[in-house]
């Protein structure tokens, strides 16, 4: 389960919008919301939301027990 709270925090904290990181993994916006809602994302998805928002320790966002 990821932890969207924090993921959003994150993709602010960047100067992105929740749309600019959309695109950047290559999925409409509709998409991504859908999948925030969700909590679940592809682990290429990830990996480029990890490189794109240098993030140092995705552990506890990505892979969070609950």
């Amino acid at each position: 389960m990821i932890r969207t709270d924090e993921l959003r925090g994150i993709i602010a904290k960047n100067g992105y919008s929740q749309s600019d990181i959309a695109a950047k993994i290559g999925i409409t916006p509709k998409t991504f919301y859908e999948k925030m809602k969700n909590g679940v994302f592809g682990s290429d998805e990830i990996q480029i939301m990890i490189d794109e928002l240098l993030i140092d320790d995705p552990m506890p966002i990505f892979f969070a027990k609950e």
